[in-house]
């Protein structure tokens, strides 16, 4: 069995690339509605997006919406992969203790 993605595996981190993955391929959210999927305050949301990408598994976009700033995020080809790699471990897992409870 694999181990986890140390970096996905945080809860923050992983409903962060939750939501991040289930959106159409190279979509984009914007922070504000990240901060509500995940129930982040704003510097502890921020906090966990900078360590998704310094491991290169998002893409922050920082622009402005006519006069506003505004911050969005989206999931790279790496992080894509990295999910998925990470929720496969997690159905390994589950499946393995099942087996052993059965036993």
């Amino acid at each position: 069995m694999d181990a986890p993605d140390e970096i996905i595996h945080q809860s923050v981190r992983l409903r962060i690339m939750s939501a991040l993955n289930a959106l159409p391929r190279q979509a984009l959210l914007e922070f504000m509605k990240l901060k509500a999927v995940t129930g982040a305050t704003d510097g502890n949301l921020g906090a966990h997006l900078t360590t998704l990408e310094k491991a290169g598994y998002v893409k922050i976009i920082k622009d402005f919406a006519g006069k506003k700033p505004r911050t969005r995020v989206g999931i790279t080809a790496s992080g894509q992969r990295a999910f998925q790699n990470h929720v496969s471990y997690l159905h390994e897992l589950l499946e393995t203790n099942a087996q052993n409870s059965n036993q």
